[in-house]
């Protein structure tokens, strides 16, 4: 069964920073590309950031390039996001997610809430 759990999520003042972590079990992770998603009260979801099966390659939504930063583990089947310098604008639930064989994943979420 494909998990992804999500964690690292708070209250953060704009300018500051988080680390996000994704658990990935269930599946052959250092395989398959990685992305993060996140959704913002009464908006639809909105792609932040990719990550190729190596870690080689990464992209980025034009509203956070520069500021975060996609990571992988694939010893540790693990995935991360910093996010640098946040805005109000970035708050919202953040969802790992994948393809598998097809099918789309992604976690429960972790609420990010940049506010002063």
């Amino acid at each position: 069964e494909v998990q992804l759990v999500e964690s690292g999520g708070g209250l953060v003042q704009p300018g500051g920073s988080l680390r996000l972590s994704c658990a990935a079990s269930g599946f052959t992770f250092g395989s398959y590309d990685m992305k993060w998603v996140r959704q913002a009260p009464g908006k639809g979801p909105e792609w932040v950031s990719r990550i190729n099966s190596s870690g080689s390659r990464t992209f980025y939504a034009d509203s956070v390039k520069g500021r975060f930063t996609i990571s992988r583990d694939n010893a540790k089947n693990m995935l991360y996001l910093q996010m640098n310098r946040l805005k109000p604008e970035d708050t919202a639930v953040y969802y790992c997610a994948s393809a598998v064989v097809g099918r789309d994943y992604r976690g429960q979420g972790t609420q990010v809430t940049v506010s002063s």
